[in-house]
């Protein structure tokens, strides 16, 4: 082959391999912003689920809550 019929054939492959490479990246693109939604999504969940024991928290009677510095009856000898 010539040195011409060689370069064609290379810029071909290398077209087709141009056009796959776009379409991995839109792929990757439409799953990174999937990955970002969800964790968005988990993120509020998570927020909410805070702010729920949160409020259940301040419900219980402040007796019934052992002090922070108190060791716990499971880890006394």
């Amino acid at each position: 082959m010539s040195k011409i019929e060689d370069l064609a054939e290379r810029v071909e492959r290398l077209l087709l391999r141009h056009e796959e490479l776009q379409r991995t990246n839109a792929l990757l693109e439409q799953q990174l912003a999937s990955v970002g939604h969800e964790r968005d999504s988990l993120r509020s969940r998570l927020s909410a689920a805070r702010n729920r024991i949160d409020a259940l928290l301040e419900r219980l009677p402040s007796d019934a809550l052992p002090p922070p510095s108190a060791p716990s009856p499971e880890s006394a000898p």
